[in-house]
């Protein structure tokens, strides 16, 4: 099920919702909670119900694994291989299900065997939920959390809003909101807020993302050769079209939360507004970053062991997190390039010199938009063809300025008739408009940050609501739903 569906909108959530609410109002707590997670399983399921095994076999051997180290005495020699285990079997199943046909495909390439591909389908959400129960285990290992109950460890896992593309969250700052008294009734300014937040993620998803979709489907895979500003419409499509797919998905998973007073965190804050590779990542998908930076960087020794141990260690967490998104060579190359960067941005501020502020954003959102080509091609291929049209390869297709009757005339086949695949130049548009609204504008956080209950945001969440509602004419998943 999806939130951009008309089932999920005027169906699954009023129903979930209204029923939750009423069980807790009558004070039955732990069916109210029985609900919930009843709910999730069944939207999570929706897709496929043979997902519905993998994932509760998965919160059942990581709930039983928590509880021991919960447990278990902090100075038991024990505790350490039992986490071990713990993250093995978790990392093994992702490497199952995500990796295996990647590594077999690598093998049968260096060796000249014929392994057969396992053809496995990618369970929904299991990148994320594996990262959310290795955290739990972490946490349990550092006694920073225990959970002894499994209706809320299955509750905290499940949580429909971000279960199936984050945000990543963590135990601690979860549970406790479902354990609050006053999260337990209706909150008429979380019901405001929260409609407000999903309608800007929707409009996101539904206005901006899916037509940016178009223009980047059109060039990366079906068109053999892309001129200098195809290239770039190409690549500047793909870069809108992540950015407002995946901060759309982020707002309405925390709208929909609201709804139910769950305060998820913030997964966004214009990251396309970054001032350098490392400002990026502080604002683009915070909690990966935070995940990887708590459970890897600062385990590997972050910057405690001295500075090439340092950028040894940054390069790492990039590189896996580029696999983490996808199994391919395309996405190590993404990962990579993203390492080498953070790298050179933290020499950088060991020379003590301060960049001018335009010339910062631009080389970065740059460096973003060139790194963005090989995260989306499905093949090198695409990524060269993109790459090439964007240096100029494959020509130029520049408006030609001549003399006619002793006039200048200004041929603009290219301003105006050239379509760069598209008709009417609309891309251009699409892109310079959303391109300022990506840098200029407030994002839905700081916008919401007011006193909503005025008949100003009420229209405007009426409006663009309306409008996104009125153009579900196809279903599309959300991007990260492949990660």
């Amino acid at each position: 099920m999806l939130f951009n569906s008309f089932e999920f909108i005027f169906i699954f959530l009023p129903f979930v919702f209204f029923v939750y609410m009423f069980l807790n109002k009558r004070k039955l707590t732990i069916l109210a909670k029985v609900w919930l997670v009843l709910s999730s399983l069944f939207f999570y399921s929706w897709w496929n119900v043979l997902y519905l095994p993998l994932i509760l076999s998965s919160m059942i051997i990581n709930y039983l694994i928590g509880k021991k180290l919960g447990k278990t005495d902090s100075l038991n020699s024990s505790r350490k291989p039992i986490l071990i285990i713990g993250i093995v079997l978790n990392v093994g199943l992702l490497g199952y299900y995500k990796y295996s046909d990647f590594f077999i495909e690598n093998v049968n390439y260096f060796f000249s065997t014929n392994i057969p591909l396992l053809n496995l389908v990618l369970p929904l959400a299991i990148s994320f939920f594996t990262f959310q129960q290795i955290s739990y285990l972490v946490d349990a290992y550092r006694n920073e959390t225990k959970e002894y109950d499994f209706l809320n460890y299955a509750l905290f896992v499940s949580f429909f809003p971000q279960l199936i593309a984050g945000p990543i969250v963590h135990h601690k700052e979860m549970m406790p909101q479902f354990e609050s008294k006053r999260n337990k009734f209706i909150n008429y300014r979380n019901i405001a807020l929260g409609i407000l937040i999903f309608s800007i993620g929707l409009f996101k998803k539904v206005a901006i993302a899916d037509t940016f979709a178009l223009w980047a489907t059109e060039g990366f895979d079906n068109t053999e050769v892309l001129t200098f500003f195809e290239g770039w419409i190409v690549s500047l499509s793909y870069t809108f079209q992540i950015y407002f797919d995946f901060s759309g998905y982020t707002d309405m998973a925390i709208g929909i939360a609201l709804l139910f007073n769950i305060l998820l965190p913030i997964n966004f804050n214009s990251p396309y507004k970054a001032l350098s590779i490392q400002d990026f990542w502080k604002r683009w998908h915070i909690t990966l970053s935070r995940f990887l930076t708590h459970y890897i960087y600062i385990p590997l020794g972050g910057s405690r062991k001295g500075k090439r141990r340092t950028y040894i260690n940054i390069f790492l967490i990039f590189l896996i997190s580029g696999f983490w998104h996808g199994a391919g060579w395309t996405f190590v190359f993404w990962g990579s390039l993203h390492g080498i960067a953070m790298v050179v941005n933290r020499y950088w501020q060991t020379l003590n010199i301060k960049m001018n502020v335009v010339l910062a954003w631009f080389i970065t959102f740059n460096f973003v938009n060139l790194a963005w080509v090989p995260f989306r091609a499905e093949t090198w291929g695409d990524a060269v063809k993109v790459w090439s049209g964007m240096f100029g390869l494959n020509g130029f297709n520049l408006p030609i300025i001549g003399v006619v009757d002793g006039n200048l005339n200004f041929v603009v086949d290219y301003l105006l008739q050239y379509d760069l695949l598209f008709t009417n130049n609309i891309a251009v548009v699409y892109i310079f408009i959303f391109g300022l609204v990506s840098v200029l504008v407030k994002n839905s956080m700081e916008f919401s940050n007011t006193n909503i209950l005025n008949w100003k945001y009420v229209s405007f969440t009426a409006l663009i609501l309306t409008y996104a509602i009125l153009n579900l004419s196809k279903l599309s998943e959300f991007l990260y739903f492949n990660f």
